[in-house]
């Protein structure tokens, strides 16, 4: 099966909890569009790392996949600001698709009270978003449709995890190996 992930990016995203995972998923076989949430599709990254976005985020775009990944960075305000993005999570959370955030970004589905009632992790500071969600210090924390991580340092981890939920551990483990990376 081809599994398809819509990957937001906008002005400030930390570039490592976009790219690495991106490139795992796709390494992995997985369809990955990159929707900028913005005016236009070339994205800055919070380190100065443009990227050029597949197409931009609005009303007419197809954006149900079967996992909407939400990096994290300075510009996680800016993704929580956007009413698109807030509709989206609302939607791809009530459809009982995937949503995977990382860093800060845990703290959209947390403010829509979307968290409530699963176990959720972030980076340290934002816990107060994660409304009514049982707080980890795993680094990265699976709970019913909801993928959460901790920041950059784990972005590979958070990648594997998520090919591991939608195609598998074996086929995490397979990028793993091919990638030189260890999995337990």
């Amino acid at each position: 099966m081809q599994y398809k992930v819509i990957v937001l990016l906008v002005d400030g995203f930390e570039e490592a909890e976009a790219v690495v995972p991106i490139d795992i998923m796709r390494r992995a076989g997985m369809e990955v569009s990159l929707m900028a949430v913005g005016e236009t599709t070339s994205v800055k990254g919070s380190h100065g790392i443009t990227i050029v976005a597949d197409d931009v985020l609005n009303e007419a775009n197809d954006t149900m996949a079967d996992l909407l990944l939400l990096p994290g960075g300075p510009g996680t305000k800016s993704l929580q600001q956007s009413p698109l993005v807030r509709e989206l999570v609302t939607r791809y959370a009530k459809a009982d698709r995937w949503i995977a955030a990382i860093c800060a970004a845990p703290m959209i589905p947390g403010d829509l009270g979307l968290l409530q009632g699963h176990q959720a992790t972030c980076y340290p500071g934002y816990e107060l978003h994660l409304k009514g969600a049982k707080l980890m210090t795993k680094e990265v924390v699976v709970s019913g449709k909801m993928i959460t991580a901790r920041g950059a340092g784990v972005a590979f981890q958070f990648g594997f995890e998520i090919v591991s939920q939608l195609k598998g551990r074996d086929a995490a483990h397979e990028v793993a190996k091919k990638m030189m990376a260890h999995l337990s």
